[in-house]
Formats: C-alpha cells, structure tokens, sequence
C-alpha cells in the first residue's frame, strides 16, 4: 500500500477543527495535508496563517495553490495516483480551496479529506468530486 495512503488512513475519524492539525483531536483539510507532511518530510516549509472559512474566495486569490505548487510536486492531471494530493474548486469561478488524498483507484476510486460537519473520512471519488478537481500533486521526498 501508498505510504501516504496509509498515513491518511490514520487520520480518519479525527473531528473536524477549522484550522488544526492534530490526529485524533481535530483538523480541516489543509491540517490534514499539513499532519501528513509533518509525519512523511518533516518540519513545515513555512508559516500558515489564519484563515477564515471564506479565505481568498473574496478577492479570488489562488493561494492554497500557489502554496501547493511552492512545496509540492505537480503531476499531470490526467495521470491518477493513490496518494496524491487532490485540489479541488468547489464551485465554478470560485478558488480552488479544498484538499484530498487520493486513496483507492479505479472502480474503488476514493480519496480521504476533512470538510465541515464531518470528521476525516474516504469519500468515493464519484463523477461529481472528479470534475472538480483542478490539480494533482505529489509529496517531496524531502523538504526544499
């Protein structure tokens, strides 16, 4: 199995907590991938700052994927792979704000994230989900 599969695979129940990153006591989707990278690189490449739920979507800033592509590796979108980090824009002409990982493929396609109301869980990556991904990474092997 993916290492970063099964690291996420760990994280799954944690409540979610808009802004965390903690196993088991609370994180969002960000703090998710942030909990992940901390365990497969090491030390976090630079500073989150708070955000609110609505973040950049006012000014239609792309920050999260700015920031994605600062520290992650970029894949193709087409090319599908356990253990990705999956961006996605929720609604048309909104900001990509939401994160995943890829988790089962094929026709088990599924992917593990925190949203609002929910804890971490592995969702099926359904037809609805897959069209709004917008960017697929990989994890460094070691931080820049």
């Amino acid at each position: 199995m993916n290492e970063v599969v099964t690291l996420a695979r760990r994280w799954i129940g944690t409540p979610y907590v808009h802004q965390a990153a903690c196993m088991g006591a609370g994180c969002d989707c960000l703090g998710l991938i942030r909990g992940i990278w901390s365990e497969l690189v090491g030390h976090e490449p630079e500073h989150v700052p708070a955000y609110s739920m609505d973040w950049s979507e006012p000014q239609g800033d792309e920050r999260l994927w700015r920031a994605a592509r600062r520290w992650l590796i970029p894949s193709p979108l087409q090319e599908e792979l356990a253990g990705q980090v999956l961006l996605f824009r929720m609604r048309d002409r909104a900001v990509a704000k939401h994160l995943g990982i890829a988790a089962g493929m094929g026709v088990n396609a599924s992917f593990i994230h925190a949203y609002s109301g929910h804890a971490v869980t592995e969702s099926p990556l359904s037809t609805a989900w897959r069209r709004r991904i917008v960017a697929r990474f990989k994890f460094p092997l070691e931080v820049k």
